[in-house]
């Protein structure tokens, strides 16, 4: 096998090192890693156990012993005078793994934790040995040569093991705002009309996460995206349990014939509380739903179709072996992947997680979206009664989305046509947000400022987009900032930033490129469009289950975003859509709003 990463825990009796190994398995299996382990022992524990059929064996002369399950397979190999192997040679009859915790062997060269309780009162190998890199401990040794680390802190121990051998945990790189290529929203020479999958192909190919990463409670992580794989701390059942309020036994052991009638023993099983002992041959047991099955039986049968009298259970006929049991790990198995980097978490994820005991997540910091009103036009909502004034729409509305999207918005307010303003803006808007949105002055004139000062700062793109509406939609960085700057009118700056922003901002929150889910249905009304353009027509289903339009397709008609629940895909080529033709229609829903 290739060599794997090695590193052991060592400590005096009772010191906690068997403990500390245990969940070191589980935290470093949770971070996604495949985890060997080696332990020392002078004892015969585990090894020598008088009349099961592996002591047998090798009691009557085999050299080895292969006992074999369909859960795992151990392999026995009796010495018989022979040197005991060194660990090197123990490691290579291991499978290919990525890290192998190993208990014991003090004095060999690998490095090493010391396990360390006060309760023991033994001095520290630390004191006398270069190997023992650092201590776990739940006291304030006297005299420590190396670091102390608290022995219940797994986390940290995990994390001193993974940096002092070079394996870090699955995290993907996740570059800052400042690590996206500065030509990354540059088309080829020659381009003027971009269609709408070749601009969101171009997004989706040159975008990266812009957030950090940070360490969650799971309780709390509502929304958050994964910033790696996470796999099971332990299995889901962690043990086998009754599946409804019965009663238990070993199949095998009933009796032939119906009806059925075995004794029951005394005591029962309980969620919570386990019947500590073997369950006779030919016996029963009372047990509750969830309760954990007991040791020597199989099957549950529901209370419904039993009778008890006397302390005798009667079945009409017996169930299917294994009836009414859960296997432990049948929903999912530790160390199985639970969730998947880049996943969004949603309250049913929440449940899972803590299911399979994952208490934290590393998750992306959220996205902090920055939103820029411009314009002289522009006046506050209800600020003014001068006609010349137009209210601004468009920054609440993005805010809300940004809300809506689980990102954190930022209000970076509205400037008017000044560049030294704007220039001022846009370095608020670079330290306060990871990506900023404008709205109006993004096109090519000599009065859109907004395009002007950007064009100066050397990074601007203008994406002539074959949609309607929203034609315009400029691309650039300010400081490392990426900058999408859309139109002025509220209609295409609502479906621009639905199908061009939406995606874009899930890739640089750390999450999945998103795609909306359309649905076919029947268009109750007719439209006529030339080729050359994809359109979106405002539009809702009506109470037939057909797909009715806005009744006016003119940008400035804000009305039909809140009349809608939906818009109605127009495909780039030219198309006649008569009352009854299938329509690809797409939910308000498919794109997160709620």
């Amino acid at each position: 096998m290739t060599d794997p990463k090695i590193y052991g825990v060592v400590g005096w009796k009772n010191s906690g090192k068997t403990g500390l190994m245990e969940r070191l398995v589980a935290e470093f299996t949770a971070r996604g890693l495949t985890v060997s382990t080696l332990k020392h022992t002078h004892h015969q524990v585990d090894l020598e156990v008088p009349g099961t059929d592996t002591h047998r064996h090798r009691t009557a002369g085999a050299q080895e012993v292969v006992l074999a399950s369909t859960s795992r397979i151990a392999q026995l190999h009796e010495l018989r005078g022979e040197p005991e192997p060194g660990i090197a040679t123990l490691i290579s009859r291991l499978h290919p793994c990525d890290l192998v915790l190993i208990e014991g062997f003090k004095s060999a060269p690998h490095p090493k934790v010391e396990a360390s309780r006060a309760e023991t009162g033994q001095p520290l190998f630390a004191n006398n040995d270069a190997t023992v890199r650092a201590v776990a401990a739940n006291h304030t040794p006297k005299n420590g040569a190396v670091p102390v680390i608290d022995l219940d802190d797994t986390k940290a121990i995990a994390d001193f093991i993974a940096l002092d051998v070079g394996l870090m945990p699955d995290v993907p790189e996740t570059p800052k705002a400042n690590g996206l290529k500065n030509d990354c929203f540059a088309l080829p020479p020659g381009v003027h009309w971009t269609p709408v999958e070749e601009a969101l192909a171009t997004l989706r190919d040159r975008l990266a996460p812009v957030t950090d990463v940070e360490t969650v409670p799971t309780d709390a992580a509502n929304g958050r995206i994964l910033a790696r794989d996470h796999m099971a701390v332990r299995s889901n059942p962690p043990g086998a349990n009754s599946a409804v309020d019965g009663y238990a036994f070993a199949h095998a052991t009933l009796p032939s014939g119906t009806p059925i009638s075995v004794p029951l023993v005394d005591g029962r099983a309980a969620a919570g509380g386990p019947f500590h002992g073997t369950v006779p041959a030919g016996h029963a047991i009372r047990i509750l739903t969830g309760a954990l099955i007991p040791d020597g039986v199989d099957t549950v049968v529901m209370q419904e179709d039993v009778q008890i009298a006397d302390g005798i259970l009667t079945i009409p006929a017996a169930p299917k072996p294994g009836s009414n049991a859960r296997a432990a790990g049948e929903d999912v198995a530790a160390g199985a992947l639970a969730l998947a980097h880049g996943h969004k978490l949603r309250a049913p994820d929440i449940a899972l997680l803590s299911a399979l005991g994952v208490a934290e997540v590393e998750a992306h910091t959220r996205l902090r979206v920055g939103v820029l009103s411009t314009g002289d036009e522009l006046a506050a909502p209800g600020s003014t009664l001068d006609v010349a004034r137009t209210y601004d729409a468009n920054r609440p509305m993005l805010l809300s989305l940004a809300e809506t999207w689980g990102y954190e918005p930022v209000n970076l307010g509205h400037v008017a046509d000044d560049r030294a303003a704007l220039a001022v803006a846009f370095d608020d808007g670079a330290t306060r947000a990871d990506v900023i949105l404008t709205s109006g002055g993004a096109s090519a004139g000599d009065e859109d400022h907004v395009s002007a000062l950007l064009r100066d700062s050397g990074s601007l793109h203008h994406w002539r987009i074959a949609i309607k509406p929203g034609r315009p939609l400029a691309l650039a960085q300010w400081n490392g900032t990426p900058v999408f700057g859309l139109p002025g009118n509220p209609v295409a700056a609502l479906v621009t930033t639905l199908i061009f922003a939406r995606p874009a901002f899930s890739v640089l929150a750390g999450g999945e490129w998103l795609e909306p889910l359309g649905l076919q249905l029947p268009a109750g009304f007719s439209k006529k469009k030339k080729a050359g353009r994809r359109e979106y027509l405002r539009a809702r289903i009506g109470a037939d289950g057909r797909v009715q339009a806005f009744k006016s397709e003119g940008s400035g008609r804000i009305s039909g975003l809140a009349w809608a629940t939906g818009l109605v895909e127009m495909s780039d080529e030219a198309q006649e859509i008569c009352e009854g033709d299938p329509v690809r229609f797409l939910p308000y829903t498919s794109f997160g709003l709620v």
